[in-house]
């Protein structure tokens, strides 16, 4: 359990990267980065883990190799994500250099998680690169 917890904490920490001071600022407008977050998410409910991995930056797929790996890191990392029931996008961000995408994110339990998605361009195309959970803060009714 421990080497598990380890590997999680260094997958982590390897997806939260310094970003260069001279990356361009990403744009903020349309949802082409929240249709890839859609996308994996559909992935995942199916099951399709080779298309969820797809979703993927080349620093994650480098990471965990082979999307059996990556299924395996998610289900126990991010059940959440793994069997979303509901998800809504809160604000994006440009935060040095890099898009950040906040992501409400509500399991079958009906257990609320918020999310932040790293997202880079490569190619046009825009790739997960890190997603962290962040606290959910206590709102009063």
């Amino acid at each position: 359990m421990k080497q598990i917890l380890l590997l999680l904490a260094i997958g982590l920490a390897l997806w939260v990267k310094p970003v260069s001071a001279q990356a361009p600022a990403p744009t903020l407008s349309g949802a082409a980065h929240q249709a890839v977050i859609s996308a994996q998410v559909e992935a995942f409910q199916a099951d399709d883990f080779v298309r969820a991995f797809s979703y993927a930056s080349p620093t994650i797929r480098d990471l965990f190799r082979t999307p059996e790996n990556f299924a395996a890191m998610v289900k126990r990392g991010y059940p959440m994500v793994w069997r979303t029931h509901d998800l809504h996008y809160l604000e994006a961000r440009s935060i040095a250099g890099a898009l950040w995408q906040k992501v409400l994110v509500t399991d079958a339990k009906g257990e609320r998680f918020l999310l932040d998605y790293r997202m880079i361009r490569i190619g046009g195309r825009w790739r997960i690169d890190a997603v962290q959970m962040l606290t959910l803060p206590d709102v009063a009714a």
